[in-house]
């Protein structure tokens, strides 16, 4: 028999009829919160430089997939000769890490940031596909970050979250009149 920390919290989940539950320790707040910080300034680092320095992607669209096997490879050679699309990109990569930086450094609209953040994680997975060795990589690996966020609530963690979600709306809290605002809340 185990013996459960009054201060424990209880998580569970059923994912395809599969349950799986845990406890996690009063300090993997900090954690959580570290999580949400560290990825969230690196993201706003690397936007800002990109915005400061100046950002062109069609190089990388056209060159990275065609000289690693990667399963895109038509895509990507698709996005960089659409003119319309390297200009798109070109801004919201930059302009992108910026925002989702900022969003998961002061906690506002946490998952929405967190969404995109992974979003873009994934795309950059693809587009330095490499299984040298094996199929993990940085760019998984931040978007696993990204994703941890977004599930534990990060923003609720010392972030703007917590006092958007409580802001009365016709005397009810924003988070109970829309409920559905907890998809880029929190």
């Amino acid at each position: 028999m185990s013996e459960t920390n009054a201060h424990d919290t209880t998580f569970q989940s059923t994912l395809a009829g599969v349950t799986v539950e845990g406890r996690a320790h009063p300090l993997s707040a900090w954690f959580v919160l570290a999580l949400r910080l560290v990825i969230g300034f690196a993201f706003l680092y690397s936007g800002a430089e990109k915005v400061l320095v100046g950002f062109d992607a069609q190089g990388y669209l056209l060159n990275v997939a065609a000289q690693n096997g990667n399963p895109l490879e038509e895509m990507f050679l698709w996005m960089g000769q659409t003119d319309w699309f390297v200009a798109f990109v070109n801004i919201a990569v930059p302009w992108g890490e910026v925002a989702i930086g900022l969003g998961l450094m002061v906690g506002l609209l946490t998952r929405l940031a967190a969404f995109f953040g992974a979003l873009m994680m994934l795309l950059f997975y693809f587009g330095n596909w490499d299984m040298a060795h094996g199929p993990i990589n940085a760019d998984f690996m931040y978007m696993l970050v990204f994703l941890s966020v977004a599930a534990f609530g990060a923003g609720r963690i010392l972030g703007l979250d917590q006092y958007v979600e409580q802001y009365e709306v016709d005397g009810q809290p924003l988070i109970e009149k829309y409920p559905r605002l907890e998809y880029v809340l929190g």
